[in-house]
């Protein structure tokens, strides 16, 4: 109950600090990358189940003369970057933490498509809220493997408390920064996860 009030009060805090600043980014977004503004993508939540994240778009919807969406290289732009490297691109998902089905703090949500990927033990990281930051996100973040990712995400399952949101929150503050370990080496984002054997 503490960690829903935490999450209720900073998320609300939080838009109306950054509504101005994220109106901004919308404009920008509309401006260089044309419409929707809005990435929106299902992805699995608490107990595993369907939601929706929300996000700003970074890249284009260029495609090749076959009508097929060019790789993610070629469409994300210098200002997709920027919406990544300074977690801008995260602000709408404040939306889902008012909704409920995200945490301010939790393993990050991840496709749908890896569900039936999951070690036993991997799947645990669905016995919590997903979240815009968190364990593994101070920790290494894309830059881990996702072996690595999934020990942080059942860690913090296990040891999940309001001051450990608080510590992680403070934490996080400084990866923005710091703007560490955005992407995997040579990825736009995150490898894709094919299984752990």
């Amino acid at each position: 109950m503490m960690k829903r009030v935490l999450d209720v009060a900073c998320a609300t805090l939080a838009l109306l600090l950054l509504g101005v600043p994220m109106l901004v980014v919308a404009g920008l977004v509309r401006w260089k990358l044309g419409g929707p503004v809005l990435f929106r993508q299902k992805r699995a939540g608490l107990h595993g189940k369907t939601f929706e994240v929300i996000k700003f778009r970074t890249m284009t919807d260029a495609r090749d003369a076959r009508g097929q969406l060019l790789s993610d290289e070629e469409r994300i732009t210098e200002f997709g970057w920027f919406l990544r490297r300074t977690s801008l691109d995260e602000l709408p998902e404040l939306w889902c933490v008012l909704k409920g089905d995200m945490s301010i703090v939790g393993p990050r949500p991840l496709l749908l498509a890896y569900l039936p990927l999951y070690s036993a033990e991997q799947a645990r990281r669905h016995d919590v809220r997903p979240g815009i930051t968190g364990w593994a996100q101070v920790n290494g973040r894309n830059s881990l493997s996702w072996q690595q990712k999934f020990s942080l995400d059942v860690w913090y399952v296990d040891h999940a408390s309001v001051w450990l949101d608080l510590r992680i929150m403070w934490l996080t503050v400084g990866t923005v920064l710091r703007r560490k370990d955005i992407s995997a080496e040579g990825e736009v984002s995150a490898t894709v996860f094919n299984g752990s054997n």
